[in-house]
């Protein structure tokens, strides 16, 4: 009878140690997992925001809203994409709340950038497309007569 209450002890404590062994390479496998797809989302970011300090240096520290469109539309997806996988896998992942309400803040400043910039350089394409006038530049000089000059 003692035997047979070791058995089960013994079965209950190998059982529990198993399952505390696949908890542990559970959470090292969710975190790995986590980091990778974190990690790769980030990159993308950071090509875009590179791409962006590159059209900033070559216009003399100005963001040219042209060239600035296509990358912050990237970055404004690559960010709604990181977003919705953080309050989806923030618990999972054990992101700190404070960390999602900050991202998602600052998705929201690059979905206002995005939007001003693209509108900015919709609107110069659209002024260049009509002549070019206006945005700084003049008009074109009034045409002169040709021809001898009238006399008095």
């Amino acid at each position: 009878m003692a035997r047979s209450i070791f058995v089960v002890k013994r079965s209950v404590l190998l059982l529990a140690g198993l399952f505390a062994l696949q908890i542990g390479v559970s959470t090292a496998a969710r975190a790995q997992s986590c980091n990778e797809d974190l990690q790769a989302m980030s990159q993308s970011r950071m090509k875009q925001i590179q791409a962006l300090h590159d059209i900033s240096k070559a216009h003399g520290g100005k963001l040219d809203p042209e060239a600035a469109c296509p990358h912050l539309r990237a970055m404004e997806k690559i960010e709604a994409k990181m977003l919705a996988y953080l309050k989806t896998n923030g618990t999972w992942c054990n992101i700190p709340e404070q960390f999602v309400d900050k991202f998602k803040a600052n998705t929201s400043r690059t979905a206002t950038m995005t939007a001003q910039a693209c509108a900015l350089a919709a609107k110069e394409k659209q002024i260049q497309e009509s002549g070019g006038f206006g945005m700084g530049k003049l008009p074109p000089p009034p045409k002169l007569p040709t021809g001898p000059l009238p006399g008095p």
